[in-house]
């Protein structure tokens, strides 16, 4: 089989109810403040486009694709911003686990395959900034 672009996948358990951290993601025009703040500086929305400004000064346009409360998924492609892309779509989703805990998945396909490396670091640092942030919003509320 052909490769056209590059997977990646990663995710994270967080021990935050599902709910609570679908609405964090589903408040796509506030990344910076309610789901990676620290990593993302600013978000803004114009229709059903965000641009979102990450700490290192990378600069996205993201065109929202989906919003599912049902599945609790979000799918959304780059659109134009600072990075080389050709190609870019990507789905962030929240599954129940036991015990009031979520399993988060956040699946992205990039091209061209140089731009794969910068971009997985990015995901990784994200999963990260998510789950420290949900993390600690759940402990506050506690």
């Amino acid at each position: 089989m052909r490769r056209i672009f590059t997977r990646l996948a990663g995710g994270t358990v967080i021990d935050v109810d599902p709910a609570e951290v679908w609405t964090a993601i589903h408040h796509w025009g506030e990344v910076h403040r309610g789901l990676a703040p620290g990593f993302v500086i600013d978000t803004h929305v114009d229709g059903d486009v965000r641009v979102v400004t990450f700490a290192d000064g990378t600069v996205v346009h993201e065109l929202v694709v989906s919003l599912d409360d049902d599945a609790r998924r979000i799918a959304y492609a780059v659109v134009g911003g600072s990075m080389d892309l050709v190609h870019h779509h990507a789905s962030m989703q929240v599954f129940a686990e036991a015990g009031r805990r979520s399993r988060f998945v956040w699946i992205t396909d990039v091209q061209p395959h140089s731009c794969a490396e910068p971009v997985a670091a990015m995901v990784d640092q994200g999963i990260q900034a998510i789950r420290r942030t949900l993390s600690i919003a759940s402990a506050a509320a506690s």
